[in-house]
């Protein structure tokens, strides 16, 4: 999937190791999260998290899931009927959700798309296969490389390798000013104590 730059980064993924019953992220793009159910008749509010809903979003678009094992949607996908507005918040009904009940056992899902093929549009925005590999720099020194980027309800976290161990770091502008895909290097303006040390050991005179 695609993430695209925002206040909080969002990103196209590639998940290394899918969880049995998951498919590959590779080449699928996260478009919304499934926040709450509105009215009785199965209706649910999106969290969009694309600048294209008018082509995401649209009548027969079929959306993997993102749900925790014990959910019953688990493995399974949603078909789009259609995506109203009401108050400026957009609202989706489902193929099979039928009622308020049904809609609620949908709430925190994150919605997928296939995008093999397709090259996005939407500006700032990276696959995870991109940003894998990516050195990461931050005052111009190198203190590690992207190794995986993980896909959590409220925040995407990059997995940064360094000589110390693995950290990880929130995916938001704030923390990750740049990327740069042409010469592979993502910037970082990390919280103090994250990389310190693997920073006082780059700039240390050699003996």
């Amino acid at each position: 999937m695609r993430w695209r730059m925002a206040a909080t980064f969002v990103s196209t993924s590639s998940t290394p190791m899918p969880k049995s019953g998951e498919p590959s992220r590779d080449t699928q793009l996260r478009v919304g999260r499934l926040t709450k159910a509105h009215g009785l008749k199965g209706a649910i509010k999106v969290e969009l998290y694309t600048d294209e809903p008018d082509k995401r979003f649209i009548p027969g678009a079929t959306f993997t899931l993102q749900v925790p094992e014990e959910s019953p949607w688990f493995g399974k996908t949603l078909e789009l009927a259609e995506l109203r507005w009401y108050n400026e918040h957009p609202v989706a009904f489902f193929v099979d959700v039928p009622d308020r009940s049904v809609a609620e056992t949908l709430i925190k899902a994150i919605l997928w798309i296939d995008v093999a093929g397709e090259s996005s549009t939407e500006p700032d925005a990276w696959y995870d296969h991109q940003l894998v590999g990516m050195s990461v720099e931050r005052d111009g020194l190198k203190v590690g490389k992207v190794i995986r980027v993980e896909h959590m309800p409220a925040q995407d976290l990059l997995v940064i390798s360094t000589a110390k161990g693995d950290v990880m770091l929130p995916f938001v502008k704030a923390l990750v000013p740049a990327v740069d895909a042409e010469k592979g290097v993502v910037t970082i303006t990390p919280p103090g104590g994250l990389f310190e040390e693997i920073a006082d050991e780059e700039d240390a005179p050699v003996e």
